[in-house]
């Protein structure tokens, strides 16, 4: 599976000329699925500490608009996460988008900060805190959306489950790029499984950048930089299942499970929104 990451501007503004370098990017390499930022192309609502109900629909539409452009990416499958609004609840909601059957609502953000520059409390509601297998195509894939990469009991559940991929859209600062690679790595080893994410950039360091393609045995094969924003890897998914099978994963399975006392219980292999 070819599978691209990315690193596109905070500032929709110049979104258009990043999108149009991604596209060329996607169709050159023959990416088959496509991981985006945490709410590409919409702007980082959650910077203010009050929810506002025009800046929400303005939000709304902008995804709406985006969504409908996935397809020029040329790739199989596109996955990320987006504002939803349902039953008067608000979500950060995940999603992939297939060429074949269009958006499909996969599970909610969980975990929700509540501190300058990132009032998510304020604008979401909290998903349910279970992680799901999803699929697109061949891969099953854990959807763990930014702050979700530190949701450490999910990697047990994943390796028990199968993961192929762990996909986390974020938004994240570029002081705070070291830790998030380390939880990147902790992701795969963890869970026998590619680390995979994408991130929202911009020159203040306010997003950060880095992309990310981590082996299931924690080597970095692939870095986006502000200079090369994104990168296309072709995965061997066999490494996963191989990986599933041996240290530590083989030495934690089952009995790894059993210590997180009920939590794995909430996992399944359905995909569903987290509504």
């Amino acid at each position: 599976m070819r599978v691209t990451v990315c690193e596109l501007p905070d500032d929709t503004g110049g979104l258009e000329a990043a999108w149009d370098a991604l596209v060329r990017h996607t169709a050159e390499s023959r990416a088959e699925l496509v991981l985006l930022p945490e709410f590409a192309g919409v702007e980082a609502i959650w910077e203010s500490s009050r929810f506002d109900a025009g800046r929400w629909a303005h939000a709304l539409a902008q995804s709406d608009a985006w969504l409908a452009r996935l397809g020029e990416l040329g790739a199989a499958y596109v996955v990320g996460s987006r504002p939803v609004g349902l039953d008067q609840r608000r979500w950060n909601q995940g999603y992939c988008w297939s060429a074949e059957g269009g958006v499909t609502a996969l599970r909610s953000k969980a975990f929700l900060p509540a501190e300058a520059g990132g009032w998510e409390s304020a604008w979401f509601d909290a998903g349910e805190r279970s992680f799901p297998l999803s699929h697109a195509g061949p891969v099953a894939f854990g959807l763990n959306i930014c702050t979700e990469l530190w949701a450490l009991e999910s990697y047990t559940a994943y390796a028990e489950l199968g993961a192929d991929l762990v996909l986390a859209p974020r938004a994240t600062a570029r002081g705070t790029t070291a830790k998030w690679l380390a939880v990147g790595i902790v992701a795969a080893v963890r869970a026998g499984a590619f680390s995979v994410s994408s991130n929202r950039a911009d020159p203040s360091g306010r997003y950060g950048g880095t992309g990310w393609i981590i082996g299931p045995d924690g080597d970095l094969l692939a870095r986006t930089t502000a200079d090369v924003p994104f990168a296309t890897v072709d995965l061997e998914l066999a490494r996963s299942a191989l990986a599933r099978r041996s240290y530590p994963r083989n030495v934690l399975a089952g009995e790894g499970v059993r210590a997180c006392g009920e939590f794995p219980a909430r996992f399944t292999t359905d995909s569903g929104a987290g509504a």
